[in-house]
């Protein structure tokens, strides 16, 4: 049986037999995504093949978010064997979009966007978040090791020595086991401009549409606003940063040192892993369109490790990576 006859089959099976189906954008996975149409109703249909993808977590997640009040897409239909979704439709607008033609609209999205990361630090301990991964230090060492392993090989054309890369990673571990004590919530990881949704109609933190969280895990409550406000994709205006903070402390009562220490660690770790895996996504998979993020990610990285605790990194990325190499 072919996939388009999976795919027909399952439509028959939830009752969207002959629907019309449009094309969407994919993400970096191996999903795919359509629109279908049936009547006056339409859908998004998620295909995610079962040998390279698991859709048993994006139901977990979207269960656990839309139990409090946030926006995650209801799921109309499953095949679970076959890799087969049907989910609400959110629409287009997502947040990326809306700010190219109305910039003057970012404080307004950004906010609601903090609103989202509120609802989760004030429901973490609710069921449905104790049997999602931890975001660890051995998580957190796995994903910054990508950029001696990827990104330095790019830069220098010379693979990195295996004397480099402990001395990095030894250094990592000890910042990383300084990360402030705060509470634990769930990370949803890819928070950005491109997964949000604006859905002006709702209220509050459901005025932002959830996508790609399947990766969730349960970590600091810093890393979700490092994700939206250090995008690799677009700037964001200081002011924003600075309004979105502090919002996010007023809502939640985080000691601002404490958060702020958390959000410059985690946000350090986030951009090195990006900065390999930018590296890695042009070297093995020909994507150089990836490249052009870099001079963003190195920047946030600059800004990252300018607090204090991360000092040993930046010496060590301050003697490894020359300057022409973060353009």
């Amino acid at each position: 049986m072919t996939r388009s006859d999976s795919i027909d089959m399952f439509l028959e099976a939830s009752g969207w037999s002959g629907a019309k189906r449009t094309k969407l954008a994919g993400d970096a996975s191996f999903r795919k995504y359509e629109r279908v149409f049936l009547n006056d109703k339409h859908a998004v249909l998620m295909d995610a093949p079962p040998d390279k993808e698991d859709v048993r977590p994006f139901m977990k997640i979207a269960k656990a978010l839309l139990a409090i009040k946030l926006s995650a897409p209801d799921i109309i239909a499953s095949d679970v064997t076959n890799g087969l979704l049907l989910l609400e439709d959110l629409g287009d607008d997502l947040f990326v979009r809306v700010l190219e033609k109305q910039p003057n609209r970012e404080e307004e999205l950004y906010l609601a966007a903090a609103d989202v990361l509120v609802q989760l630090y004030n429901h973490a301990k609710d069921a449905g978040y104790s049997d999602i991964p931890a975001f660890d230090i051995t998580r957190m060492l796995q994903q910054v090791a990508l950029l001696p392993e990827w990104f330095l090989p790019l830069a220098s054309g010379q693979q990195t020595s295996d004397a480099l890369k402990k001395e990095y990673l030894d250094l990592w571990r000890s910042v990383l086991g300084k990360l402030p004590n705060l509470r634990r919530v769930m990370v949803l990881y890819d928070f950005h401009a491109e997964n949000l949704i604006w859905l002006p109609n709702r209220r509050g933190a459901a005025r932002a549409g959830l996508l790609d969280f399947q990766d969730a895990m349960l970590g600091s409550p810093a890393y979700d606003m490092v994700s939206f406000l250090e995008d690799a994709r677009r700037d964001v205006a200081p002011h924003t940063v600075t309004m979105t903070i502090d919002y996010y402390l007023k809502q939640t009562g985080l000691p601002r040192d404490d958060f702020m220490a958390a959000y410059k660690l985690v946000g350090a770790q986030r951009n090195c892993r990006i900065v390999g895996t930018f590296a890695r996504l042009a070297v093995r998979d020909g994507k150089q369109r990836y490249l052009s993020f870099m001079p963003r990610v190195w920047a946030h990285v600059a800004n990252d490790l300018t607090h204090p605790l991360l000092a040993p990194v930046k010496e060590w990325i301050d003697k490894n990576v020359r300057s022409e190499w973060k353009r």
